[in-house]
């Protein structure tokens, strides 16, 4: 079974992975974006290495366990044939109320299928104000609408 679309890109086939990518996300439904990941998908996230769905599908699990009121907006960076290059910001709160702004870079490598074989993440957390939050649309999927990240001086 495929999931399209498939490498190799071109670019709007490219932009349209990560948009698929940021829906899923945003969903925070860990089987669900679990399932975008080949079976053996290698990954590095900050400083932890996960290798499986199974690990994909625990970390998830505890990332949003904690990171609450997640919102997510990604960018393509650039793409090849069988990689894409995103940067991307998400905003949550910790179970005290602090918001935080997260920042970061990721490379992907897809297999024949399109499923996402290898993820590499950096990715930093900056303390923001409640006043300073910028992705306030209701949980779940991005609107098409609302300002992307070179939109919002991101």
């Amino acid at each position: 079974m495929t999931r399209p679309p498939v490498p190799p890109f071109g670019y709007d086939d490219a932009v349209r992975k990560v948009r698929m990518a940021e829906d899923a996300w945003n969903t925070r439904d860990p089987a669900k974006v679990a399932l975008a990941y080949t079976p053996d998908t290698r990954w590095r996230n900050r400083s932890e290495f996960l290798s499986g769905r199974a690990e994909v599908e625990a970390f998830l699990t505890r990332k949003w366990a904690k990171e609450n009121g997640y919102r997510l907006i990604k960018e393509i960076w650039c793409h090849g044939e069988d990689r894409i290059a995103v940067r991307f910001c998400y905003e949550w709160h910790d179970a005290g109320g602090q918001w935080y702004r997260a920042h970061g870079n990721e490379n992907w490598l897809f297999d024949a299928e399109g499923y996402m074989a290898v993820r590499h993440a950096s990715i930093n957390d900056v303390p923001i104000a409640d006043r300073e939050r910028l992705f306030l649309w209701p949980q779940g999927p991005r609107p098409e609408d609302h300002p992307g990240l070179s939109e919002l001086g991101l």
